[in-house]
């Protein structure tokens, strides 16, 4: 895990929350911008201790996590399990906690991570915790673009 720099306001942490994998991303609401973190295994019994971890080290004033809809903005079993997610986070953490619509995120992220292997930006194999925590990055970069 990096170091994280000293807080400045405004920094927010971003979930793309799946049944197997929650990926994260750290963002700041001054700077616009975020940049994944990591990949959570969601299956095992420390998710919630290194959720806490993350939260202790980055301080955030809020969380945002994507809500999976159907391409028609319909609910979905994901959907679901997303909010259950976000009822979670707000119990355990006392922090604000913003849904935000996810709909294509992982295939952008997918294809964003190919396009820099494409281009040699990026030498390693695309691992499925790189697509998790790319998409969480672009759900906190879409939230932060619609509250600036």
């Amino acid at each position: 895990m990096m170091a994280a720099p000293v807080r400045a306001d405004g920094t927010l942490l971003g979930f793309d929350y799946g049944t197997r994998r929650i990926g994260i991303a750290v963002g700041n609401r001054r700077l616009g911008s975020a940049r994944s973190l990591t990949s959570l295994d969601a299956k095992r019994d420390v998710v919630w201790d290194a959720i806490a971890r993350l939260v202790e080290e980055w301080q955030p004033e809020a969380l945002v996590v994507g809500i999976p809809l159907t391409l028609d903005g319909e609910t979905q079993p994901a959907t679901l399990a997303a909010q259950r997610f976000v009822r979670q986070l707000q119990a355990r953490f006392s922090l604000p906690v913003h849904g935000m619509d996810e709909r294509m995120s992982s295939i952008e992220a997918h294809s964003q991570l190919r396009s820099k292997r494409a281009s040699g930006e990026r030498r390693q194999r695309v691992q499925d915790g790189d697509i998790d925590s790319a998409a969480a990055k672009l759900i906190l970069e879409h939230w932060l673009s619609e509250n600036p």
